[in-house]
């Protein structure tokens, strides 16, 4: 052992052991490490040779019996059923089935989707019936031919630890030194700490800090196979990792069916693997997501309040000095449009996952660090119990261009730095600037890339800066762009090209995602190109001479969209006014969405006005309810929504500043309602149906 192997056993004697003896069994299972653990834990917590090797022999055969493999269902379920209750290690699962009124168990690997459980299980333990727990379980086989199961849950033994002493974990900390200290948490992940230089040292603690600070949001994306979901997949029991796939409303946020609150109320971190496969099936799914990652809670009839962090990890293909040296791609380009800048500016760092290594053997350790349960606990008390932002709030000192969501972000990374490193106290005024430092280059990082997307300044204040424990201000740079004037000093070559282009023209000008070229050498813009938007050059380009019309839809036509009709007359429009009275129920209300997607689409609008009616059939409140969450959205896109309503209101028409005014004989509800939501047209508007309407479009 050495110096630190023996201060950690000394010091939390019964809390460490030897990680090499994970690498031994980890290999050749898919058992989380912190299970793996658990059981070492319970046979090898010593470092006497002889008793690690009797605990190794006791885990094997514990593994060997009570673990099933996916592939050895057939003969576990034999084996219960022979010997009438055999215990498993596996990931239990409940789920209410409501044509059955009652719940049922699944373990993962034993293939039984009906394995009968006691109420007081899932009572007591509620994140089974939210993504599952990893469990000791003894099945009991079912003798009784009347009833419609053959196994039950007999007991149930969550993988974690029983009690937790923090007062305990603190005073074991002031025996360490900071550094020491950090090289203890990368070995207890498994990664030798001499083998990192402490820039990617500081990385690994970043990637920690959503699970011990609440409603912490980051995003890391980077190359494959740097261990960027193992944090939430092997290293922590309060962590749960999804696919995109399973991101919708009721998984996530809130199950109206049950009336209970989703993922985000049962775990301490729910991270999104492969990000950039996100599918949103429900456009509320994101609003919802906003408002969580803003203030931590969302309103779904009531309010919810909930702490759960979320994390966003995914793969970048593109060479990143290429992305930061061009004027077309940013460091967001393989997140999914669904995750536009609301929530991009959510993200209180964006961890530059292209710095990591790559997975190998030469990185892991073999010395001593704590059992993953024991660190995991400290990290979810503190999760839980502990608040640094005060603390960190009257010590910190930040430059001028940080702006509301930067200080939050910033302050939020230190805190979750300041719980990691320094549970027992404040850390020393060096080390203090070190966290303030890299949280500032995080948050830089995500407000840089946004700047890029943007057409205009809102984002432009990328000078982010802090002072130091001497007074000095010091501006934080990304070591990836700071050298990078595309980045730096981003051309605004897309402002007000929608005004100039039609939307067929405008969206040939920026090419479809393509491997890019390497970059030729920097050069850095004359002052005119970044203050003078290229609206000649532009108009270069032939744009068609815009006509009135005056043409009849067929009942049963397609190929009809609010943006094909009035997507063209909308350039240089700043406020639209639409009149149409019947602008009440539900799929009208959803039309009136989808029309002011289309206006959005301009990049000019900035003020929507409707004017709309109702009777005394007509839902006020639901409608006041979806037109005010509609004006919210609006509002974080910059685009003001006005809503006026008139019981006497007859006329449908939409009138343009710019002098076009827009009639549709039938308002914007022309459309055939579709005979169910999983047929062609039902969410591409340009494939369904119509009913027979006169479109008329005329200058004023």
């Amino acid at each position: 052992m050495d110096e630190l192997d023996q201060k950690l056993n000394k010091t939390f004697d019964g809390k460490v052991l030897r990680k090499d003896l994970l690498h031994r069994i980890k290999k050749g299972t898919n058992v989380p490490t912190f299970v793996l653990e658990f059981l070492l834990a319970k046979y090898c917590a010593s470092n006497d040779q002889a008793e690690m090797d009797a605990g190794m022999e006791a885990v094997l055969s514990s593994l060997q019996e009570n673990y099933v493999r996916p592939d050895e269902a057939n003969a576990a379920q034999s084996k219960v059923a022979t010997k009438g209750k055999h215990r498993f290690i596996d990931k239990v699962h409940v789920r209410y089935v409501e044509k059955e009124k009652r719940h049922w168990a699944s373990l993962e690997n034993f293939n039984s989707q009906r394995i009968a459980i006691g109420e007081k299980f899932y009572r007591d333990n509620d994140r089974l019936l939210e993504g599952g727990i990893w469990a000791e379980v003894t099945l009991v086989h079912n003798d009784i031919d009347d009833d419609d199961y053959a196994f039950s849950i007999e007991d149930l033994r969550p993988i974690q630890l029983s009690r937790f002493d923090f007062q305990r974990y603190t005073e074991g900390r002031a025996a360490f030194t900071r550094d020491e200290w950090i090289a203890a948490v990368l070995r207890s992940v498994g990664l030798e700490p001499a083998k990192l230089t402490p820039r990617v040292k500081m990385h690994f603690i970043a990637r920690l800090a959503a699970l011990v600070e609440p409603n912490y949001n980051y995003i890391e994306l980077g190359p494959r196979g740097t261990g960027k979901s193992y944090f939430f997949s092997e290293f922590s029991p309060y962590a749960t990792l999804i696919s995109g796939g399973q991101a919708t409303k009721a998984t996530l946020f809130y199950n109206n069916a049950r009336r209970k609150v989703g993922l985000v109320g049962y775990w301490d971190t729910v991270a999104f693997d492969e990000v950039g496969g996100i599918k949103v099936r429900d456009p509320d799914t994101i609003q919802i997501m906003k408002d969580f990652m803003a203030n931590g809670r969302f309103s779904r009839g009531a309010e919810i309040i909930a702490d759960a962090s979320l994390s966003f990890v995914g793969n970048i293909d593109l060479s990143v000095h290429q992305v930061v040296n061009s004027n077309e791609y940013d460091l967001f380009q393989p997140l999914p449009p669904e995750l536009d800048l609301a929530v991009m500016d959510r993200f209180a760092a964006y961890i530059p996952g292209w710095e990591m290594p790559k997975n190998s053997s030469e990185f892991l350790t073999s010395r001593y660090g704590f059992i993953t349960d024991y660190l995991a606990e400290a990290f979810h008390y503190q999760f839980k119990h502990t608040n640094r932002y005060e603390e960190v709030s009257k010590r910190i000192r930040l430059g001028s261009s940080i702006e509301g969501r930067d200080e939050k972000g910033i302050k939020k990374t230190v805190c979750a730095f300041l719980k990691i490193l320094h549970p027992n106290g404040p850390p020393a005024d060096d080390e203090f600037d070190e966290y303030v430092a890299y949280a500032t280059e995080c948050r830089r990082r995500v407000k840089e890339q946004m700047n890029k997307r943007k057409p205009d300044d809102e984002f432009a204040k990328i000078n982010l800066s802090y002072f130091n424990s001497a007074g000095d201000e010091v501006v934080v740079y990304c070591p990836e762009s700071k050298d990078a004037p595309a980045t730096q000093e981003p051309a605004r070559k897309r402002l007000n090209r929608s005004a100039t282009v039609p939307p067929s023209t405008a969206d040939d000008i920026q090419p479809a995602m393509q491997p890019i070229q390497p970059a030729e050498a920097p050069v850095t813009p004359e002052p005119t190109v970044t203050v003078v938007t290229p609206v000649a050059a532009l108009s270069e380009q032939k744009v068609p001479e815009l006509k009135e019309q005056h043409y009849t839809i067929l009942y049963g036509d397609t190929g009809y969209s609010y943006e094909s009709i009035a997507g063209p007359y909308l350039r240089g429009a700043k406020v639209v006014i639409i009149e149409d009275p019947y602008i009440r129920l539900s799929h009208q209300i959803q039309n009136f969405v989808r029309f002011c997607e289309a206006v959005l689409k301009s990049g000019t609008v900035k003020k929507i006005v409707l004017l709309t009616s109702y009777d005394d059939t007509t839902p006020l409140a639901e409608m006041n309810e979806k037109l005010e969450q509609l004006k919210q959205s609006l509002i974080e896109l910059d685009v003001e929504l006005e809503i006026n309503v008139n019981p006497n209101l007859h006329d449908r028409e939409i009138r343009l500043d710019n002098g076009w005014t827009i009639k549709i004989g039938r308002g914007l509800d022309f459309y055939q309602r579709p005979g169910g939501w999983f047929e062609v047209g039902a969410n591409d508007m340009s494939l369904r149906k119509c009913l027979e309407t006169k479109v008329d479009i005329f200058r004023a």
